[in-house]
């Protein structure tokens, strides 16, 4: 499943910033699972510490937008 979903916001032809032309926001996966299922898959204790929850479907990697561009440049 996608997390990240796109919106496209209006651009006035007045707006005295460029504009932005597309944005993006993450959708966390516990909005999807209404309830617990039995017998989920678990991490290890470790793991579910490294990872911030004990269930794999539950878990949502944090990209930092702050070193997008650093990469390239480097």
């Amino acid at each position: 499943m996608n997390q990240v979903r796109k919106w496209h916001p209006f651009v006035g032809p007045f707006d005295p910033c460029p504009p932005i032309t597309v944005k993006a926001y993450l959708v966390p996966p516990n909005l999807f699972i209404p309830y617990q299922p039995p017998n989920w898959p678990q991490f290890s204790p470790a793991e579910a510490l490294k990872r911030g929850t004990l269930w794999p479907a539950l878990y949502s990697p944090y990209e930092s937008r702050m070193l997008e561009g650093r990469a390239e440049a480097q």
